[in-house]
């Protein structure tokens, strides 16, 4: 193997694929990024076996050939290079890395003994807008679960109904679902969470469309010079549209910024029991406020102006409030709820393309 690469294009994509490279892995391997010519181009792949993902750069290929070497060192030390071009040359299992100044040399491994994803040979293909999709995900994966004991939550449901494409995550203590856009295909996906953490982290600033192709048991996502896979969770996603009202007893309009501020100063003194702070909606005086109390500490109060229907109180962990709220966009926000035990609803006054959903607690 012999290339020129830029310093630009070999640290950016370095920079995308080797965060998945696995180091605490049973296989030694799995802490390398692969390095393979394509016809004039140069992949780098990394893989933990559940995700992996490939960027393809342009190159001046002189002789093809692959090889893998540890990713941490390779990423830490391209991007410490100056930029400009960069000759990767390969002898036995020896990368040499040559710039102007720079003469290094990496040992690799054969690329034979590097895993692959099975290829995705008759699946279905689709796309999505890239910044309606990174928009869905920045608002809907906080609401995913990290405990593995339950592992259809710790996904993302992407899916159809009604000709809409939805995404949706809940943890069962919240649930947040998104509208993408109008689509005919018929889709039913369960994608792990960290997988969408990784794609959004991709999406970057990205405006053309994500290719998407999926068989029963894996997906990839295409954005420009970058492919991801991740194999997809298998079991029933849970019906959540049972949890999220129609209508509601009690609901208040309120200024966002002011809603966050009387959450975040409640939050500090709800600290020891949990998060735990009381919402109490009063049309009379119009306003909206969080009680919170601390035995050790101290007891709090604070008041918002709003817009009120009914009179009502309800209980929340203000950690999920000050989430959702930091998920939401526009100036007004709508809090809805029927009854202290009942699902609480958040949402921005002027969309209905977004909901989020924070279960209760028994005040």
């Amino acid at each position: 193997m012999k290339l020129q690469v830029t310093q630009e294009n070999l640290s950016k994509a370095l920079g995308n694929v080797a965060r998945v490279a696995n180091t605490r892995g049973t296989l030694p391997i799995l802490a390398n990024v692969v390095l393979r010519t394509v016809g004039t181009r140069l992949t780098i792949a990394a893989t933990n076996l559940d995700i992996a993902i490939t960027h393809y750069i342009g190159s001046k290929v002189a002789e093809e050939g692959s090889i893998t070497v540890p990713a941490r060192l390779m990423q830490d030390f391209v991007s410490s290079l100056p930029s400009g071009v960069i000759e990767l040359k390969l002898d036995d299992y020896k990368l040499h890395i040559t710039t102007d100044q720079y003469n290094s040399v990496i040992n690799g491994i054969s690329a034979d003994e590097f895993p692959v994803m099975p290829a995705i040979t008759d699946g279905t293909s689709w796309t999505l807008p890239a910044k309606a999709f990174k928009k869905g995900l920045q608002q809907v994966l906080v609401a995913a679960s990290s405990d593995e004991a339950r592992p259809v939550l710790t996904g993302l449901y992407i899916h159809t109904e009604g000709g809409k494409l939805y995404i949706a995550a809940t943890d069962s203590y919240r649930l947040a679902e998104k509208e993408i856009m109008a689509t005919k295909e018929e889709i039913n996906l369960l994608v792990p969470a960290n997988a969408m953490q990784e794609l959004l982290r991709l999406l970057g600033d990205q405006d053309t469309d994500i290719e998407v192709t999926h068989d029963d048991q894996q997906v990839l996502f295409k954005v420009g010079e970058v492919e991801l896979v991740t194999r997809l969770i298998e079991g029933k996603y849970p019906d959540y549209r049972k949890l999220v009202p129609s209508e509601f007893a009690t609901t208040a309009t309120l200024k966002r910024a002011d809603f966050v501020n009387i959450t975040k100063v409640s939050s500090l003194f709800a600290r020891e029991s949990a998060g735990s702070v009381t919402i109490h909606l009063d049309p009379e005086t119009k306003q909206v406020s969080i009680r919170s109390i601390a035995s050790q500490l101290g007891e709090n109060t604070a008041s918002a102006d709003a817009v009120i229907t009914n009179e009502g109180d309800i209980t929340l962990n203000s950690r999920y409030l000050l989430d959702a709220l930091g998920t939401l966009g526009g100036a007004d926000v709508d809090i809805c709820f029927n009854g202290k035990l009942e699902p609480c609803v958040l949402r921005e006054t002027k969309a209905s393309d977004y909901t989020h959903v924070i279960m209760p607690l028994k005040s």
